[in-house]
């Protein structure tokens, strides 16, 4: 009987980058991945995920991204535009209550007074949730942030509110001032730009006006942030392709 070979940590971690970096070149696989997304959403497969009984209009993998990076970052802050129903702030919150962040900041538009009662119900993980309401681009929304964050740079930015180009252009400038060296900004909804016109859910922003094609202005304008292309290789399912991205300077 041959005698089964266990990897070790290191060996196990080479074998997931080079996997990783196989399946990102796999053109096919890629694609398929991509239609997958695109035609699931016309059942709202990005409706279907919960934490702690909300939900958040995300994909799982993406959400494990999300907790990847918290982890691996430490940020003291995370601020989330657009706050939907608030499984997002759920998240991030249990996660800076168990790794020792200091709060999670909400900013929409629109913040029913249900959706406030339901986030405060949830004991020392409402208690890091601060919600602000009001435009993302607003100087008053700028302020009040900086008033909860002070100087620090120890912060994780997701940016998932209004989709158009403009709007999220004006969040990437102005969002970035508080993303230090090593730490996050994830532009969502990068997928935009491949999924075709929707009637089952119509929206002012579409291919050649979207998350990523903000994206691509804003790199452009800045040697602050890259790519991190180690979540681009190993997600496969995604609704940020190229839109994770790294300070560092």
């Amino acid at each position: 009987m041959t005698e089964k070979k266990m990897l070790n940590r290191e060996e196990f971690e080479d074998l997931r980058t080079e996997s990783a970096l196989a399946m990102c070149q796999d053109e096919g696989l890629v694609k398929r991945a991509r239609d997958l997304v695109i035609d699931a959403d016309k059942y709202h497969w990005v409706h279907q995920t919960n934490w702690f009984g909300e939900p958040i209009l995300n994909l799982p993998q993406d959400m494990f991204a999300l907790q990847d990076i918290i982890y691996h970052t430490r940020p003291k802050y995370v601020v989330e535009l657009g706050v939907a129903w608030g499984g997002s702030l759920l998240f991030c919150s249990t996660l800076l209550t168990v790794l020792g962040g200091e709060r999670v900041i909400g900013v929409d538009i629109y913040i029913p007074d249900d959706l406030k009662a339901r986030l405060s119900s949830h004991g020392e993980l409402s208690n890091k949730i601060d919600l602000i309401a009001g435009s993302s681009v607003e100087s008053d929304t700028i302020a009040h942030i900086r008033s909860i964050i002070k100087d620090c740079r120890e912060v994780l930015v997701i940016l998932d509110s209004y989709h158009s180009h403009d709007h999220v252009l004006a969040e990437l400038r102005l969002y970035s001032a508080f993303v230090g060296k090593g730490h996050y900004m994830i532009c969502g909804d990068t997928i935009v730009e491949d999924i075709p016109p929707q009637d089952h859910r119509p929206r002012p922003w579409g291919p050649g006006n979207n998350p990523k094609t903000a994206l691509e202005s804003f790199l452009k304008e800045t040697d602050r942030f890259i790519i991190d292309n180690y979540y681009d290789r190993k997600l496969l399912l995604t609704c940020n392709p190229g839109g994770y991205l790294r300070c560092i300077k």
